[in-house]
Formats: C-alpha cells, structure tokens, sequence
C-alpha cells in the first residue's frame, strides 16, 4: 500500500513541493529509508540528495546497480569455493526487484537431495525460493544455492540461511518423493499408464485428447522420418513415448520440466537413447535463440509435433489474428523454419499438410509460412521484395530451396552485374508487355539469328546460346549462385544490343524477331526468381 509521496520540483534556485493529495496521503518533500534498517523520514531537497540520502538509509534505488552487486557478490563468493553460479536473466531481474539492500548468502543442500536432476533441484529452488543454482564443475551436480536477503544482520545472516535451509530440504523432500514415485511407474510400464492417462486429458475441445494427438503425431513422425534420415519405427516410437511425462507427479508439479523429465523416465524405461533425447529436443526450438534439434529422431518428431498442430488449428479456422495468438501457432511455425532450414532439410510442406487434418486450407496455411519466413529472412538481410520474387517460383513449399534461392538472388542484385541485369530484364519485360498488349500476341518464340541484322545482336544470340544450357541445368540442380553467375555474363551483351539496336524496327519481320530475342531472354532470367516483383 502507498505509505507516502515525495514530489519535488527542483531548478537552480532550489526545490518545491508539488501541492496534491491521494487518499488522503499529501505530497511532502520527505522520504523513508529501510523499513528496518533506516524507518526515520528523510528530508529530500534534489535527486542526487534523494539517491545519496537513500544509500546512506540501506536503499539501493538504481535497479542496475542493484543486479550488478548481486551477480557479483554471487559469483565471487563461488568462484571463491571453486564452485559456478548458474546463469539466469529472468530470476536475477525478478530477485532484483525484490530487495532495496541485497546481502548475497551461500547456502548448502541436504546431501540426501544431491542425487536429484539438477533441472528438478534448479526448478524448485527458483520457482519456490528464488534461489540461484551453485553447481560444482568436478562432480557437475548443483550442490549449494545463493540467497539475497534483503537486510544486513548481526549473526552475518545465518539465521537467515538456517530458515531458508529448512524451507528448501521440505520442498526438495517433495520433489524426491515425486522422483521416486515417478521411476517406478517409468521403470514398472515402459511409459504407457501415463501415455493412456492422457486419453482423458483435453488437448483442445475441437481436436481431441492428448493421447489422440498423440497417435497423429507418431503417424506424422513416421511419414517425416525420410526426410530427417531418421528410422520410421524410431521416430514412430519416440512420438508415442515423448508426451508421457505430462502424467507425471514431477511434471504436474513443475510444468516447465516437460520433455526433460520425459528424457530421464524414458531412460529409465530402457528406451533407445534417441528416442530419450527426442522426448527432451521435441518441444525445441521454443524461441529464436533457442538451440534447434539437430538428431534425426528427435527432429522427425518435433517437425511432427509442430505441423500437426499447425494443420490441426487451421481445420478448425483457429489462426492468430493481429497481435493474438493464443495457440502460438507463429512459434509453431517459425519452429518448422528453423527446423528445416538450420538443417537443410529438403520438404514439400503441401504433402505434409495434406497426411494431417481434413479441412486444413493448405493454400492459407502455406502463405502463412511464407509470412513467417519473410520475417526470420528479413532480419538476415533478405529485402521482402526479393521473398516475394522466390516465392512466385515452383517448389516454394520447400522452404529450404525458397531460402537458398532467395539467398542468391539476394546476393547477386548486391553486385554490379546483378543491379545492370536486373535493370535490363525490367527494360526487356516492359518492352515485350507494351508490344503484346498492342499487338494482342505472345511473343514466347522463333527468335532466329538469321534475322539478325547488326554485330550485336549476333553477338547476343551467341551468348544466349552458349550459357542457355548451363543456366537450365543450374536451375535444375537447384544451384542458384551457378545460374545467376550464367547470367551475369549475359550483362555485357545485353547492354551493348540495348545501346546499339532498336527493337521497334520499321521492318516486322525485324521488329518482331527481336521481340522473340527478349521473350528468350526475359524466360531465361525468370527461370531463377519472378524478378518482376523486384524492386530497382
């Protein structure tokens, strides 16, 4: 509850209270310090008074200053045992806005829990304590934990430390419990009492129960599986053993620890250790910078996990919109991205989308992957218009080849060659669309040399000849940097027939010939990316 306001307008003549009420609660010049520590008021007259007044009253008010005191007090007082502070960001902020003086504690754990996970011993004492994890480099087992109390005490805090001790042997005696009872059933049943358990568990009212979800996810990992040079009867088995843990005691107290838990039970069960890692790496990545599976079991299942819940919530009209996206079916999808691309892995997505839901607008679906792909290229430095020119192409549900091929072009149109080229294709495919449009046909053919009637125009029906070929082939091997270096060579010729020929010749036969020699050109160059859609 608001106890008092101190508001001052201060210039170069001095300060001022600012007159108002709240509830009662009347503006003053006055502040307090540590409740304990420091209870008398403060009389305040400027900032630096207000900030230097409050550190002599046990108040640190600069939260920076606050995090940097604790991280390394914390880390000089393990680094003094030889010891490491597990680094955490979310519960160093959270802490820090806890306490107006930290006073940074070590303390020790019951040996008797030392023998636990150390993402379980980690888990408990964050979640329920807020302490920090001390791991001991030479055994790698979390051993002690760090404190911030928020007063100094005469007793240098052991008073403290004996309370919180006490607090966390009870909770960690909870998570051993859970522990035990878990391995029992994981090493009783290989697993499936939890994995039927899940039949009535709701995933969603409109898709079904977990344990449905499940067996779409196993026929999924196993249709996948080519593409992740994974064993089909391993990736099957690990997608029907990789949710099992969400029955767990551990896991219904800790939720966080799903997928870790399901890497340890599964262990225990005696499961193939790729079918282990994959009920961990499955949920990965679960943001941008998270580490993307790199296993071909675990991969086939966290593609898996991801399209069908993908193609499972567009069945049923269920999409983000605007900022919303309750489902987050964008990290879903950005996951599939990562997935694939990080692995270079080659998959039609519209085959896949077409083994899940019945009712799923793949067409929909697809572009919404094409939006997310645009956003994770657009922060490589892959302008949009570049995407959208991929994007045009044949085979754009294989988001690796779309990535490759935007790559590229991207690259190519950043050099001399590529900038002059694509000014040229533009010059050529505005000419060409005039002429069609005012003529009412297609000139999509029959350029002959033998109608050429200057040098360069030769010299551009040769060049097209010798580098036609290989450009095709390029494409067809899906090595775009080779076919855009095949074109670049046509620059040359291309700018000199430009500056030395007009294609509107009074002769026809001359005019349209030409108008074919474009058309060849213009089907050349968007053999590799609709450059129409590029901008410049």
């Amino acid at each position: 509850p608001l106890q008092s306001i101190l508001c001052l307008l201060s210039d170069e003549a001095g300060a001022e209270v600012v007159p108002f009420e709240i509830e009662g609660i009347v503006a003053t010049d006055q502040t307090f310090g540590h409740r304990f520590m420091a209870p008398d008021p403060i009389a305040v007259s400027n900032f630096d008074a207000y900030q230097n007044q409050l550190k002599r009253a046990y108040v640190m008010l600069d939260a920076a200053e606050r995090r940097d005191m604790i991280w390394n007090e914390a880390t000089t007082q393990a680094f003094a045992l030889g010891l490491e502070v597990i680094e955490d960001s979310g519960l160093l902020a959270e802490v820090t806005g806890l306490v107006e003086w930290p006073v940074v504690l070590m303390g020790q754990i019951d040996p008797e829990f030392l023998d636990l996970p150390g993402e379980v011993l980690k888990t408990s004492m964050k979640e329920h304590q807020k302490f920090f994890s001390v791991l001991n480099p030479k055994t790698g087992k979390i051993e002690r934990f760090i404190t911030v109390a928020n007063r100094e005490t005469a007793d240098q805090g052991q008073t403290i430390l004996a309370g919180n001790q006490k607090v966390l042997s009870a909770r960690l005696a909870d998570a051993k419990f859970f522990w035990e009872n878990d391995l029992r059933v994981a090493k009783g049943d290989g697993l499936s009492v939890w994995t039927e358990e899940l039949s009535t568990v709701t995933f969603h009212n409109k898709l079904g129960s977990e344990q449905a979800r499940i067996d779409r996810i196993a026929v999924l990992a196993r249709y996948l599986a080519p593409v992740a040079a994974a064993d089909a009867d391993m990736a099957e088995q690990a997608a029907r053993a990789a949710k099992a843990d969400l029955s767990s005691e551990m896991v219904y107290e800790f939720p966080e620890l799903q997928g870790v838990m399901g890497r340890y039970y599964a262990t225990a069960a005696g499961l193939p250790a790729s079918v282990a890692e994959a009920c961990e790496a499955h949920y990965a990545p679960l943001g941008p910078s998270d580490q993307v599976p790199t296993a071909p079991v675990a991969l086939a299942v966290a593609l898996a996990d991801k399209l069908d819940k993908l193609t499972g919530f567009w069945a049923i009209n269920e999409k983000p919109t605007g900022s919303k996206d309750p489902f987050a079916l964008r990290r879903a999808a950005l996951g599939v991205i990562r997935l694939l691309l990080e692995n270079r892995l080659s998959c039609g997505l519209m085959t896949v989308f077409a083994q899940g839901y019945d009712g799923a607008d793949a067409d929909d679906l697809l572009g919404f992957f094409h939006d997310r792909l645009k956003v994770y290229l657009r922060d490589q430095g892959i302008r949009h218009d570049v995407i959208d020119a991929c994007t045009a192409m044949a085979g754009n549900d294989d988001l690796t080849l779309l990535s490759t091929r935007a790559a590229a072009v991207s690259d190519f149109i950043k050099t001399n060659d590529g900038e002059n080229l694509l000014q040229a294709f533009k010059r050529a495919n505005n000419i060409l669309d005039q002429a069609e449009a005012k003529d009412g046909v297609e000139y999509s053919y029959g350029a002959d040399v033998k109608y050429a009637e200057a040098e360069v125009e030769r010299a551009l029906f040769a060049a097209l000849d010798a580098k036609a070929g290989t450009i095709e082939a390029a494409v067809l091997a899906e090595d775009f940097v080779a076919a855009l270096s095949g074109m670049a060579e046509l620059r040359k010729p291309l700018d000199d027939f430009f500056e030395a020929v007009q294609i509107n010749d009074e002769n026809a036969v001359i005019r349209r010939n030409r108008l074919n020699l474009l058309s060849r050109i213009r089907a050349i160059c968007l053999s590799v990316a609709d450059f129409t859609k590029v901008e410049g």
